[in-house]
């Protein structure tokens, strides 16, 4: 599979010159100088710069493996006169074990690389080299370095751009450097170790690959059971139907083999919290009772787990290899802000985003300052949807809510009075004002805005509305989130800025001033969509697919 997206990637980190350092292999030996012209003729004498197939096989870094061979002077880098197929082999098994990161292993030549290594194995063992064909090592070749580089693209950017998909999705990756890799492939054979250093680093991505290899196992051995739904089931209950809850529970290891069940039928305390326990790690409410919405998650098939795992996996490939030491995490799918030091939480809370109409977006942008006692200027959709409608019926809204209204968006437009415009004029295609909601405790921002400067217009925020933290599912915001603790984002933000303890903080905000706060150190903030992942502590852990982005990945996937 080609993903072009991810062959310009590639391609772009070439600029001419870094495939130099890959190492030179003597071409003494007549064979390898034939090896050599084949090598040059099928990549010089290519037509089309863009595109080559080689054994019936579209490669894919065309322009890639033109300027490996050239500046190696086209010689091989993983066949020599030697015609040890050590290197060769070893990239294959790895190949084939790409499914362990959720990747497909026939899209990198796996079977032609094994057709033609049959080859080349039935010539190593002729006794007279005098038949041997140099365009079936020069083939297998040129295959062994695309499907590196394409395997290795893919691990360490993903197979698909995500920009393609979503129009909210703007996350700088940064580069890799692919040509090291090769190099240290080529040159070593050590190709694990080579691939290694281009999967993602995170610990969140590693926790996520070994939940895939336990849920496949998993599913080699049957899966688990389906369970008859037609009975809720609750605490204190002693039927049959207990039993096969218990038994789904202990396969999917929610509950330990070796607790004790003197009374397989009884829904005790234990099967109570292996219930919650359940509940919570798919984004259920946690009330311990088995009802439609538990049985549809315990009766989903283990193969549609391990899908979700599978495109998560590849979302994680998408984020930058370095969060920052000191970062935020927010997870739109689960309604969920981290903030991370040195690798660890040092916060967590609850947050609202957005709305599936007004979806929040996907992006990575550094955290620069936070405003105390902040205005709001309202947006526009949300001023002529939201507001205008309101404003309509009863034009009082607008000081009731602490509303100004601007000619328009200029910085020096003036102020006018509300009861001079004739609203009902206006609409969704022509409203040419600025809507600005003073500070105060109805602010729609609260008493603080987190500025991380982006295209969506898109920050934190305090809320007044409090209310909505208690909800299971917060998707209720125009694109924006709302935090639930933002005093203490805040003092993790303003760390080691001894100007601005919390009771100083505690102290602006009482005083009504509106005050911007640059920090000391800008502070990393990834907005990111995972609707599976992993850790040491909550282990796997489920959401549903809020925006509908899975089923969206889960085809360009298999295109």
């Amino acid at each position: 599979m080609c993903s072009p997206a991810v062959i310009l990637l590639v391609a772009g980190l070439v600029n001419g010159a870094i495939f130099g350092i890959v190492p030179r292999v003597r071409a003494a030996d007549p064979f390898v100088q034939r090896m050599q012209a084949v090598i040059k003729s099928r990549l010089t004498g290519n037509k089309d710069a863009h595109s080559l197939v080689c054994r019936d096989e579209r490669l894919c870094g065309v322009q890639m493996l033109l300027l490996a061979y050239r500046k190696n002077n086209y010689q091989p880098m993983w066949l020599d006169a030697s015609r040890r197929l050590e290197k060769v082999k070893a990239l294959a098994d790895a190949i084939e074990r790409a499914g362990d990161d959720g990747l497909v292993p026939l899209d990198y030549h796996l079977d032609v690389i094994y057709d033609l290594l049959v080859g080349v194995m039935k010539q190593s063992s002729a006794k007279n080299p005098r038949p041997w064909a140099p365009d079936l090592w020069a083939d297998l070749e040129l295959i062994l370095t695309d499907a590196f580089l394409l395997y290795g693209s893919h691990l360490a950017a993903g197979r698909v751009n995500p920009e393609t998909l979503h129009t909210g999705w703007k996350i700088d990756m940064g580069t890799v450097d692919l040509s090291t890799s090769l190099n240290r492939a080529a040159s070593t054979g050590n190709i694990d170790a080579a691939l290694a250093a281009l999967r993602p680093a995170h610990r969140g991505y590693t926790a996520l690959r070994e939940a895939l290899a336990r849920l496949r196992g998993l599913a080699d051995t049957g899966g688990w059971p389906v369970l008859d739904a037609r009975k809720t089931l609750k605490p204190g209950d002693r039927v049959a139907a207990v039993g096969d809850l218990r038994h789904r529970l202990v396969v999917g290891g929610d509950i330990d083999p070796a607790e004790p069940d003197d009374d397989p039928f009884f829904f005790d305390l234990m099967l109570t919290s292996a219930v919650k326990r359940f509940q919570r790690s798919n984004g259920l409410k946690a009330d311990g009772i088995v009802g439609h919405d538990t049985y549809g998650l315990l009766n989903l098939p283990i193969e549609a787990r391990i899908r979700t795992v599978v495109l998560n996996l590849e979302r994680w490939r998408w984020l930058p290899r370095d969060l920052g030491h000191r970062h935020i995490l927010v997870n739109t799918a689960a309604f969920n802000l981290k903030a991370v030091e040195n690798g660890l939480p040092a916060l967590q809370m609850r947050v609202v985003v957005g709305r599936p109409a007004r979806r929040s977006p996907v992006f990575s942008a550094d955290m620069t300052y936070l405003v105390i006692n902040p205005y709001w200027n309202v947006p526009t959709t949300i001023s002529v949807r939201d507001m205008l409608p309101e404003i309509q019926k009863d034009v009082d809204y607008l000081a009731r809510k602490g509303i100004r209204v601007y000619q328009n968006w200029e910085m020096d437009a003036p102020q006018i009075d509300p009861n001079r415009v004739a609203w009902q004029t206006y609409h969704v295609n022509h409203f040419p004002f600025k809507l600005r909601q003073d500070p105060g405790p109805d602010n729609a921002l609260g008493r603080i805005k987190f500025m991380f400067p982006n295209t969506f217009a898109v920050y934190l925020h305090d809320t007044p509305n409090q209310t909505l933290f208690n909800r299971h599912q917060r998707d209720f915001s125009s694109g924006c989130i709302r935090v639930e603790a933002p005093f203490m984002l805040a003092n993790f933000f303003l760390t080691g800025d001894d100007r601005w303890t919390p009771e100083r903080i505690a102290e602006a905000i009482k005083q009504g001033e509106t005050r911007t706060i640059k920090l000391k150190q800008p502070v990393p903030v990834h907005l990111v969509y995972m609707t599976a992942w992993a850790d040491e502590v909550q282990g796997v852990q489920f959401r549903s697919d809020l925006y509908n982005r899975d089923l969206d990945l889960y085809r360009a996937l298999n295109q």
